[in-house]
Order: C-alpha cells, then sequence, then structure tokens
C-alpha cells in the first residue's frame, strides 16, 4: 500500500519503470514451463525467493519447513528468503532489480501493469501452464486464482493464501443503539448514525495506513458496475466523473457526514484500529479472516467474544455483482523467473506446491487450495468455522483492491483526497474533478 510520505520512492519506481520498457526490449512469447525437461537433471543448489512477507508468518515458515525437507534428499539446495516486508521498499527493490535484470528464481508481485509488462517480455512463466504440467490446476481455487490474474485472464503468480473481507460488529452495541446490520451500502449512514447518537464509534479505522479507506472506494463500483470498472479506469477508459466513481464519492462523502469514523483516523495505525474494536470502543471493524485469530479464538477480550458477528459486503439496488462476491484476496503472488527455471526449480516447486496446502492450513489458515482443510484451533469461537466454511461459497468476481491496480501516482494522489473528501475538505465534485485531472495526467505519462 502506497502512502504519501513516498514521495521520493514513488519517483525512483517511475524511473525504473522506464528502464524496463527500454531495457528490455519487445515483447516475447509466454514462457511455457513444459519447455523443461521434467525428467532432465536435478542438480542442486542455492534459489532464491525476493519476499514481500511477514518474516514470522505463516507463507515464509511453512515454506522453510518445506525447503529443509527438500534440501535432505537434495543435498547442496537451499531457498534464500529476501525479505522485506515494507510494501514500498518493497516494489522499489523489485522493479530495480527488474531494470536490471537481476530478479531472482522467484519474486513476489501484484497483477500490476508493471508485472504485466514482465510478462509479455517473457520473463515470467506462465502459471496456468506450469500448474497443468504439475497436474495441480484443479487443486486450487479459482477465486484465488483468479485473483493473480491480469485484466486478460493470463496468469503468471501462484497464490500462497486466500482470504475473506468481512465487516465484523459488535452485537451488543447494535442493539443498544437500535441500530441495524446494513441490508445494502446506502444504509451505511443510518447506522453510522444511530451508533453514534448512542455515544459509540461506529467504524474502527486504521487511516495511517490508507488501504483501508480506500477499500471503501472500491465497493461502490465494485456493485455497481462490477470489477471491469477499476479495471477501465487503470486503462484509461473510464473516469471518475462516470456514475461509479460519482456514486462512489457520493457515498465516502455521506459516511464522513454521518461521522462514521473515528475522529482522528487518519492518524490512527493499525493495532489501534484492532484495539478501538477489540476493546468495545467502536461497533464494526472491516479486515479480513487474517485476523481470525484475533477475533475468532480465546485470545478476544471475554468482554465482547460474545458479541462480536460479521457481515459480508452490502449489495446495492439493481446491482452487477452477487452477495457472494466480494473482497476475496489470496495476497501478493510468486512470479517464478524464466530465465532461470530449469529442472531443478521446476523438481522443486512440484514437490512445495504439493506439500504446502496441507502445511498451511495445519496453523489454522485458508489454504489458496480446496485439496487441504483448515485446522481449527482448539481456542476458536463458533465464528471462525463459519469462516472457514464461507470460503467455499464465495463468487467469481472478486471487488480487487485498488492500490494494487492503480499506477502509483494516482494511487497517492486518491489516497489523499479520500482522507479530505471523509473529513468534509472537500465536495464530491471536488474530488472528482481532482482525480479525473490526476489520472489524466498520469496515464499521459
Amino acid at each position: 500500500m502506497i502512502r504519501p510520505a513516498r514521495r521520493i520512492a514513488l519517483l525512483a519506481t517511475a524511473a525504473t519503470t522506464a528502464l524496463v520498457l527500454t531495457a528490455c526490449g519487445a515483447a516475447s512469447p509466454a514462457t511455457d514451463p513444459t519447455d523443461v525437461d521434467p525428467e532432465g537433471e536435478v542438480v542442486p543448489r542455492e534459489i532464491s525467493w525476493l519476499l514481500s512477507r511477514p518474516a514470522d508468518g505463516g507463507v515464509i515458515t511453512t515454506m522453510e519447513k518445506i525447503a529443509d525437507e527438500y534440501a535432505e534428499d537434495h543435498p547442496g539446495f537451499a531457498l534464500n528468503l529476501i525479505t522485506t516486508p515494507d510494501r514500498p521498499s518493497y516494489i522499489q527493490k523489485y522493479e530495480t532489480l527488474a531494470a536490471a535484470n537481476k530478479l531472482p528464481e522467484l519474486f513476489d508481485t501484484d497483477a500490476t501493469p508493471f508485472a504485466q509488462k514482465l510478462a509479455e517480455q517473457g520473463r515470467m512463466v506462465d502459471v496456468d501452464l506450469l500448474l497443468d504440467d504439475l497436474g495441480m490446476t484443479d487443486d486450487y481455487r479459482p477465486a484465488a486464482l483468479n485473483y493473480q490474474r491480469f485484466d486478460d485472464g493470463s496468469l503468471y503468480m501462484v497464490p500462497f493464501e486466500f482470504q475473506l473481507e468481512f465487516f465484523w460488529y459488535n452485537k451488543a452495541l447494535f442493539e443498544d443503539a437500535g441500530a441495524t446490520v446494513p441490508a445494502t451500502l446506502d444504509d451505511f449512514p443510518q447506522m453510522c448514525e444511530d451508533l453514534r447518537a448512542a455515544g459509540v464509534t461506529p467504524i474502527a479505522l486504521d487511516g495511517q495506513d490508507q488501504w483501508p479507506l480506500e477499500r471503501y472506494m472500491a465497493y461502490y463500483p465494485f456493485r455497481m458496475a462490477g470489477p471491469e470498472y477499476v479495471q477501465d479506469l487503470k486503462n484509461g477508459d473510464a473516469s471518475f466523473s462516470d456514475p461509479a466513481g460519482r456514486a462512489a464519492a457520493e457515498w465516502l462523502y455521506s459516511l464522513g457526514q454521518a461521522g462514521c469514523f473515528s475522529e482522528g483516523f487518519s492518524a490512527t495505525g493499525y493495532a489501534d484500529a484492532q484495539a478501538q474494536f477489540t476493546s468495545g470502543a467502536a461497533a464494526v471493524y472491516n479486515i479480513g479472516t487474517w485476523e481470525l485469530g484475533n477475533l475468532a479464538t480465546e485470545t478476544l477480550d471475554a468482554g465482547v467474544r460474545d458479541d462480536v458477528d460479521y457481515f459480508t459486503l452490502p449489495t446495492i439496488d439493481d446491482a452487477a455483482t452477487a452477495d457472494n462476491e466480494y473482497v476475496t484476496p489470496s495476497g501478493i503472488g510468486m512470479a517464478v523467473n524464466a530465465k532461470t527455471y530449469d529442472p531443478l526449480v521446476r523438481d522443486f516447486l512440484a514437490f512445495a506446491l504439493e506439500r504446502y496446502p496441507e502445511l498451511y492450513a495445519s496453523t489454522g489458515a485458508l489454504s489458496p487450495t480446496s485439496s487441504a482443510a483448515t485446522t481449527i484451533p482448539d481456542t476458536a469461537t463458533s465464528l471462525y468455522g463459519r469462516a472457514v466454511e464461507q470460503a467455499d461459497g464465495v463468487g467469481e468476481a472478486i471487488a480487487m483492491p485498488w492500490d494494487t491496480q492503480l499506477d502509483p501516482a494516482t494511487n497517492t494522489r486518491l489516497q489523499q483526497e479520500l482522507t479530505l473528501l471523509v473529513q468534509g475538505e472537500i465536495t464530491p465534485d471536488d474530488f472528482i474533478e481532482t482525480m479525473d485531472k490526476a489520472l489524466a495526467e498520469n496515464s499521459d505519462g
């Protein structure tokens, strides 16, 4: 997620993007993993994975275990994990290495225009073909793979997680305030006004990181026009002044006028926002199933534990998307460097991707495959199992996080303007005019 304070990093990113476009030449055919002989000699060596994930997170710890297992039968093999959890810093490193043609065997990337350019240049292995080659395609959840796809439907990243984003809410606070769960997005302002009148902060929001507020910007267009709107927006085929963009701006403004978010939300961090909800100070918290351990186990404060429930993204009248379609991310994906793809990399991936789902699901996490059942912790509340079961019923359309879709400059300006819009410092018309100008300027660049 890009922050405004990262101006220098963004300028560097723009420079490296230009380097890639000029240094890599014309597009090449998609790299076919079957070009590597599956019976070819596997010569163990150290391979590297450039990552943007928590060093102590489930993905890394699981893959470290798998790499150790593989090394037992392949002396001389090692998996070197090059970790940069801070996303803006990671993007700068990744794009700089790409410009210099120095990407390692494996590297993390979202399905961004930058990554698509690399794929078009034949620098990434086609993951549709890779999974077919390994006989694993049918194991993966379609939604997990679809999240990784480019706008043209091509797939060049392997997912290692699967999440569902919910609106967690405190039933007791709702009841005391006479508030009801919103049936539609248009019911949000009234919900907030009812909760605010009862002296309760309606929605806890991590405004400091900015991506949580940007999630709200994505909701109305997704329901009104489907996932195609943000695709058209970034390709210059749509504008913020279009009906979906205007509806989103007006809805965000109405949330601000209804006092939906905590006062001073722009300075509230991730941990503080979560604490507002888990302490009972805020009634609603929009976050994903990566927080199940904190929201659906005995870790949660006993004073609010029995009052917590969740609802999924509400719809609107004449919605373009189904009720079971909302934000279902599979996280940042792993790309395979076509230049270094050889029998060893293929053999390790075959072993790792086969072993990974069971080990990862045993940690209590949702696997990107449907072939491994999530282990529900002994300390779990009933919500934990309910959330896990819900993963099997999600639809195909995904409300893509806009921070992974828009170019960095447009995204940074959007995050700045959203804060001003919600705070009432600008009007929806002001917001639309500014963002359409920014979109045009950055598209011209």
